[in-house]
């Protein structure tokens, strides 16, 4: 039987995030080096989209990007974390766990953060140039996952048609 977080809407994001994690992992567990570094598609102009192992490094460091986006807009002074590529699809679901954890102590270290903000004068201003509260930062995380899992199925089937 699942066993769900009981704080809440925190509790039901951390929930969704990890379960949709969980299916990325599950997605790109049996994939050899080889399918992780094939370019699948050069047409694209976008670095993070031309092969597996580009998609899981952004997914990964995008989702530290987001904690450290809320951090600082807190007041902490953290810079972002660099890209680092792996080799194995062992490593890249290590590395979605880690991160999954420091999305999760974000909430351990803040139990009481204003998750909902209405007033956007006091919304967070990210990087890309858009304004979130936490709650929709964090289902902007999730859905980001959600598609580039989507996008990877569809690089799996391409490259068994190779």
């Amino acid at each position: 039987m699942k066993k769900y977080r009981n704080n809440g809407a925190i509790g039901a994001i951390l929930d969704e995030y990890e379960k949709a994690l969980i299916e990325l992992q599950s997605v790109i567990s049996d994939l050899t080096h080889e399918d992780l570094i094939t370019i699948v598609d050069s047409e694209t102009k976008d670095a993070d989209c031309k092969s597996i192992q580009t998609i899981l490094t952004h997914v990964i460091r995008a989702g530290y990007c987001y904690v450290i986006e809320i951090r600082n807009s807190l007041g902490e002074q953290i810079d972002f974390v660099e890209r680092k590529t792996f080799d194995t699809a062992e490593q890249y679901n290590i590395e979605l766990s880690n991160m999954f954890r420091y999305n999760e102590a974000l909430f351990q270290e803040f139990p009481n953060i204003n998750f909902e903000e209405r007033d956007p004068k006091k919304k967070i201003l990210v990087k890309w140039g858009q304004y979130y509260d936490v709650e929709q930062l964090f289902e902007h995380a999730i859905v980001h996952i959600l598609r580039h899992r989507r996008q990877i199925e569809r690089f799996i089937l391409k490259l068994q048609s190779i």
